[in-house]
């Protein structure tokens, strides 16, 4: 089991950041966007290959605008 942006998720122990954000609706080449396992920031050159191993917590992040 993996955490994602808080809430467990089963079954998705070794995916990438990349299918992650996939299963979140989050395109990859959308700007804007950050993501953090174990509380380390993931460069997006890594996305593709960065697997999440079970026990871990991702937090993918996305920037807005206002005020």
């Amino acid at each position: 089991m993996i955490r994602l942006n808080g809430a467990e998720l089963e079954g998705r122990d070794g995916a990438t950041v990349a299918a992650l954000l996939a299963d979140l609706g989050v395109d990859q080449q959308a700007r804007g966007v950050a993501v953090a396992v174990g509380g380390e920031v993931v460069p997006r050159s890594q996305w593709d290959t960065r697997l999440v191993l079970a026990g871990e917590h991702v937090e993918a992040l996305t920037a807005m605008q206002g005020g």
